[in-house]
């Protein structure tokens, strides 16, 4: 069922999802998650003036910085954003894991772990026509979960299907062919697709979730950068003169982990730890590690550390962590899911958070730093990438203009459908 309601009719229905109620949209409403979109980046890009819808909606609308769910991982993030709620609520804090019950370690393509739903999935169910497209693939599954819409990713976008995705020919509607994996414009086809689907009626609400390729490869202010920042601007120009109410927010921020020479500045915890506690005895995960090893070569900002031997003595290695360079905090693994509303499930012995302007590895092996194709190394994962842009094309209500402290990047959704005039 289409929403051709307005007014009073449509605004009185409404869906809870996970303890907190949207309203049904009574306009077009799209939502951007602006992969690895550092304030940084949004601070460079209007002081060099190449950004005027975003400076719009800046100044117009409502602008504000927010936190994002730790670790600040895509996968995570993603999740939290169209759930509205924590990963100790939607069950996914990290895009690999280790399952201490098996010695199983996996990596996250698919919505297994996955125990909320989203507003997306509720808000179809309601009736609203709602579209979620992403640029990465491995984030299809969960964000399309039991949703009843069109749900596709532009890394993909040549297979869409009618019965698998609710759309075909994709690539007739953007006007060219599926980006490669390591292209930029696998985001700007994301944008395009949305701006398509919503100049034609097609959709009530759509997410819209960017790759975060170029934030990994260049700094915010340089020419790399700006470009795509102008180029995501024309986009969101397009979208709000479509009639849609726009939100941004970013899944994490970015930050340079490299040496002055360009070296990437790594600890690497497993070699630390095997040479305390001798080798097989503790395992380091990454929960950065995806397929788009190009971005970071598996290493960011955050990783966990299982203990495999029961003879090791888990406080020993708290300790060995802690004292390892470029560890800026490191927490027993249940205390670090409570203070930073993980699933206590899919943590071991210990979380280690870097210090700024460090990544984090497991062991020096596992990491081909040739991936990085010779750019210095810029990663997440840490409490350094939690600040992130909260951006709205229309400004907040009365209601909403007293609810601004202590934003998270997974409020987006509720101030976009409930907050605006």
């Amino acid at each position: 069922m289409a929403l051709r309601e307005t007014g009073d009719a449509q605004r009185s229905r409404a869906v809870t999802v996970n303890g907190r109620r949207y309203a049904l949209p009574t306009r077009t409403t799209a939502v951007i998650c602006y992969d690895g979109c550092d304030p940084a980046y949004v601070e460079a890009a209007r002081a060099a003036a190449i950004v005027p819808h975003l400076a719009q909606m800046m100044d117009e609308g409502f602008a504000a910085i927010a936190d994002a769910a730790m670790p600040t991982f895509t996968n995570p993030n993603n999740l939290s954003i169209v759930c509205g709620a924590p990963p100790s609520v939607h069950g996914i804090s990290g895009n690999y894991y280790f399952d201490e019950a098996t010695g199983r370690e996996t990596m996250m393509v698919d919505a297994e772990g996955m125990r909320a739903g989203t507003i997306l999935a509720a808000l179809a169910g309601a009736g609203a026509r709602v579209a979620a497209i992403t640029a990465k693939d491995k984030l299809l599954k969960a964000l399309a979960n039991d949703l009843d819409g069109i749900a596709f990713s532009a890394e993909r976008a040549d297979d869409a299907t009618l019965a698998q995705n609710g759309i075909e020919d994709v690539t007739g509607l953007v006007g060219r062919a599926a980006p490669s994996q390591y292209d930029p414009d696998l985001s700007l086809f994301v944008l395009d697709a949305g701006v398509r689907l919503i100049e034609a009626g097609r959709v009530d609400v759509a997410y819209l979730s960017l790759s975060d390729l170029v934030q990994h490869s260049h700094a915010p202010g340089s020419g790399g950068a700006n470009a795509f920042m102008a180029a995501v601007d024309q986009r969101v120009g397009a979208l709000i003169a479509a009639g849609a109410t726009v939100g941004i927010v970013a899944d994490h921020g970015m930050n340079d982990m490299a040496h002055g020479d360009g070296r990437a500045r790594v600890a690497y915890v497993a070699d630390a730890l095997d040479a305390t506690f001798g080798p097989g005895r503790t395992r380091v995960i990454c929960p950065i590690t995806d397929p788009f090893v190009r971005h970071h070569g598996a290493l960011g900002g955050f990783v966990r550390i299982h203990v495999t031997d029961a003879a090791v003595d888990p406080a020993a290695v708290l300790a060995a962590v802690g004292a390892i360079a470029g560890v800026g905090r490191v927490l027993p693994g249940a205390e670090a899911a409570a203070e930073f509303e993980m699933p206590p499930e899919r943590e071991g012995a210990a979380v280690a958070i870097a210090a700024p302007g460090y990544a984090l590895g497991a062991h020096a092996a596992d990491h081909d730093l040739s991936a990085l194709a010779g750019t210095r190394l810029r990663s997440h994962g840490g409490l350094a990438e939690r600040r992130v842009p909260f951006i709205l094309s229309r400004p907040l209500n009365a209601a909403y203009q007293q609810k601004t402290a202590n934003l998270r990047n997974y409020d987006i959704f509720d101030f976009a459908l409930n907050g605006v005039v």
